[in-house]
C-alpha cells in the first residue's frame, strides 16, 4: 500500500520525485508498476551500446486486451505523476501490442499470442541467451 507522501513506483517521498530522471530509475520504476499490477513474463534487455534509440527496453503481457491497455495507461499516468515523464503511446486502442516511448526507455506490451508471434526479445537478446 502506498503511505502518504510517496510515489507509487518506487516508495519514494515525493520530495525524491525527479524532474529529469535517470533511465535507471526509469526502467526500476516501470518494473516495479508492472509487477504491482500483474504484468507476466517481463523481460528487460540492456541496449546500452547496443542502439542510440534507447537504454533499455522492457518487453512484458498482459492476459487480455482490457489488461494491455490499463497497463499502458497506468505506467503512462504514473510516470506523469512521479517523475513528469510524458510517454507517447501506438497501439492502446486495440490493445494487442502497446508500444511506449519513455525516452531512454521503451517498453512493448503486447497479448500473449502477439507476443509469441513477433517473438521480440530474440531480435534483441544475445544469440547465447535465445538457443
Amino acid at each position: 500500500m502506498q503511505h502518504a507522501g510517496e510515489t507509487a513506483a518506487q516508495g519514494l517521498p515525493m520530495s525524491a520525485a525527479q524532474t529529469n530522471p535517470s533511465s535507471e530509475t526509469l526502467r526500476d520504476a516501470i518494473l516495479a508498476l508492472l509487477d504491482q499490477n500483474k504484468a507476466e513474463d517481463v523481460v528487460e534487455i540492456d541496449l546500452r551500446g547496443k542502439t542510440s534509440v534507447c537504454d533499455y527496453m522492457v518487453i512484458a503481457s498482459g492476459r487480455s486486451s482490457r489488461q494491455v491497455a490499463a497497463l499502458s495507461e497506468i505506467l503512462s499516468e504514473q510516470l506523469k505523476a512521479d517523475f513528469g515523464v510524458l510517454s507517447k503511446m501506438e497501439g492502446k486502442n486495440t490493445g494487442d501490442w502497446v508500444l511506449m516511448d519513455v525516452g531512454d526507455v521503451v517498453v512493448h506490451l503486447f497479448r500473449p499470442e502477439v507476443r509469441e508471434f513477433y517473438q521480440l526479445e530474440k531480435m534483441w537478446m544475445p544469440a547465447t541467451a535465445t538457443a
